[in-house]
């Protein structure tokens, strides 16, 4: 079974995939000095669909009505990014809100066939289920989610009555279309500002061709019809767009969503480029019931400890004002 407090999976380039292994070196920790499991922390295994998954469940005596399950997205498990998962679930229960973070099937240490975020719903069921199930006093729960997980979230959030509120950083609603914008806005214009390129121009080292056959095939995929990248890996789980039923989603769902959005992030600036061209986007988030906060300089995975206490501070605040 993976070691919560030691390494996790790498994230990849966009955070929410992992690198090749091959690029990351393994350290070595005396058998003495591997942090343990707090004494308020208990492993969990429980049934989905005839598979095992496995959580770690913290703060199950806490007099709290209201919990906070953390799904998981992309190659990710339990631990998450950084350790991210973990310290967040620390965190809250330290602060009086316990917290359930698990492995969908086919990840971690879970039983099971690997799913896209748009097939972990029963997944997700089968947590709450088991959280309910496992602290006796609480009445609701908030799903926190980064990335796909954010996604898979929106899809699930107004089927389940218990789900009182939605955290949603970064949420992946990628398009072939969306992706070329966000390249066009937040790359090439920034680089035409580069000292270094006009230096490359000047020494004769750019090669115009190969640029400008970039340029265009982002032009032209910028403004064509968006094509639905419904998964990290490419894959598409419906013909409608993405953006389209994650706002369906979101519509669905009557209850309190907090969004986090990091400034230094592509998948960041898919969404809020599509905020601003959608109209029934915009109207969704002017609801009083959304919030919205954003980290300027933080990365897809909120990598640097001051961004990753940011967010669970608001996190806490959040869940404790609703």
């Amino acid at each position: 079974m993976h070691q919560d407090t030691g390494s996790v999976k790498p994230p990849g380039r966009a955070g929410c995939a992992p690198a090749r292994a091959s690029s990351y070196k393994t350290a070595r920790i005396e058998a003495n000095t591997m942090p343990v499991m707090p004494p308020n922390e208990q492993a969990l295994v429980f049934d989905c669909e005839g598979n095992s998954l496995i959580g770690v469940l913290i703060g199950a005596s806490l007099p709290a009505g209201r919990g906070v399950l953390i799904v998981v997205g992309g190659l990710q498990y339990r631990a998450g990014s950084h350790r991210q998962f973990t310290l967040l679930a620390r965190h809250l229960a330290e602060h009086g809100v316990p917290t359930l973070r698990f492995d969908h099937r086919g990840m971690g240490d879970s039983d099971g066939e690997a799913r896209t975020f748009e097939r972990v719903g029963e997944d997700s069921r089968c947590a709450i289920d088991r959280f309910f199930a496992s602290v006796p006093g609480m009445k609701e729960v908030v799903i926190w989610g980064l990335c796909d997980a954010a996604s898979a979230a929106l899809f699930y959030a107004h089927r389940d009555v218990r789900v009182s509120g939605l955290i949603l950083l970064n949420p992946w609603l990628r398009t072939s279309a969306g992706v070329a914008r966000a390249h066009l806005r937040h790359y090439y214009l920034r680089r035409l500002l580069h000292g270094s390129l006009w230096r490359k121009v000047a020494r004769g080292e750019f090669n115009f061709r190969d640029a400008m056959g970039a340029l265009g095939r982002f032009v032209i995929e910028a403004m064509g019809r968006s094509r639905s990248l419904g998964t990290i890996d490419g894959s598409s789980a419906s013909e409608a767009p993405l953006p389209d039923r994650m706002e369906e989603g979101l519509r669905n769902f009557h209850g309190r969503v907090l969004f986090i959005l990091s400034g230094n992030d592509l998948t960041s600036q898919e969404f809020e480029r599509v905020v601003e061209t959608s109209r029934g986007w915009r109207k969704l988030l002017e609801d009083k019931r959304i919030t919205r906060y954003r980290l300027p300089e933080a990365n897809h995975t909120f990598a640097r400890r001051d961004w990753r206490d940011q967010v669970a501070r608001w996190t806490e605040a959040w869940i404790k004002t609703g």
